[in-house]
């Protein structure tokens, strides 16, 4: 049943976005990213190995927005390709404060694949004269695809050292609501830490981060991350 969702979620938002008339073509854009890790909350998904990723997005004027996205993924099995699609909505409270509400679903490809899930999140974004401050949540009620309900919290803000650099420090905590079914590093919850320095040069982003969670897993230990992307506009 998870396989025919996943199936049938990508081909209609790739239809969604390929079907959008020449008129809004401005609003299509693709992302190609390299990075040394796919890390996912502090957690490598890619066995501590560099990672290819894409996506392809459409963000409307009235601040509705669909994408797709997809990475190199190695949990150790045959699973190798994750491929996730999403929908949501940015409104703009007043003029400092934003929120972005959307649904997402995460497909994972490979022959015994069954960690399929659906995540809904709300985003808050608040811009002051020292930077801009997030406060953002997800939630799953059947987190990789094990019948259990599953939440992040996270607290970031981002704030400029110069001109074109800026440093952003997040914190977040990712707490399961059944160990039984679902458990880190045996315990209910975990925390992760990050802080990134952000730039761009001659058109491409670069990020350079150094991030730890409180586990004792080599998967989530301390670690640097660097990636480099570049957007097209089509």
């Amino acid at each position: 049943m998870k396989k025919v969702m996943n199936k049938t979620m990508v081909a209609a938002t790739t239809a969604c976005l390929l079907s959008i008339s020449t008129g809004a073509i401005a609003d299509i854009s693709s992302t190609v990213k390299l990075a040394s890790d796919y890390t996912f909350n502090g957690v490598s998904q890619t066995d501590n190995k560099p990672a290819l990723q894409a996506s392809l997005d459409y963000a409307a004027n009235s601040g509705f927005y669909a994408g797709t996205w997809a990475s190199n993924v190695d949990f150790g099995d045959d699973t190798n390709i994750e491929w996730d699609v999403y929908a949501g909505q940015y409104f703009q409270l007043n003029e400092k404060l934003g929120l972005d509400a959307g649904i997402a679903y995460y497909t994972y490809q490979g022959q015994n694949s069954d960690g399929n899930y659906p995540e809904a999140y709300a985003k808050f974004g608040y811009n002051s004269s020292v930077g801009d401050s997030e406060l953002n949540f997800w939630y799953s009620w059947d987190y990789f695809g094990a019948d259990v309900g599953h939440y992040i919290a996270m607290a970031a803000h981002t704030f400029e050292v110069t001109s074109g650099h800026n440093v952003r420090v997040s914190f977040d905590r990712s707490t399961s609501q059944d160990v039984k079914k679902w458990a880190w590093d045996s315990k209910k919850a975990y925390n992760h830490y990050r802080v990134e320095y952000m730039t761009s040069y001659k058109g491409f982003d670069v990020n350079l981060a150094l991030e730890d969670t409180n586990m004792n897993i080599d998967s989530a230990d301390t670690r640097v991350v660097f990636s480099i992307a570049h957007t097209f506009n089509l």
